[in-house]
């Protein structure tokens, strides 16, 4: 079994990616724009270590992957992250 570890850099990266990404979303008003933004958070929390996605996902499977509850997801997990800066 690999234990990983949350680095700090692992979760200044989710971070400046996902309250970037946020910024945007909340403030565009087009759909296109916020698909694509959806989409490339769904790519990045695949990638993710398993441990930080767990750690701010509160155990949801499909946390930041469901389009109706994007936002509120993106803002959860950019508040999480925040804090544990």
């Amino acid at each position: 079994m690999i234990i990983e570890m949350i680095t700090k850099d692992s979760i200044e990266t989710a971070y400046s990616f996902m309250h970037q990404k946020q910024r945007i979303y909340v403030h565009s008003t087009l759909d296109w724009q916020k698909d694509d933004i959806e989409m490339a958070i769904a790519d990045y929390a695949d990638g993710m270590s398993r441990e930080l996605y767990d750690a701010i996902s509160g155990g949801k499977a499909d946390f930041l992957r469901e389009h109706h509850r994007f936002l509120e997801d993106i803002t959860l997990a950019v508040e999480i992250l925040e804090n544990m800066l």
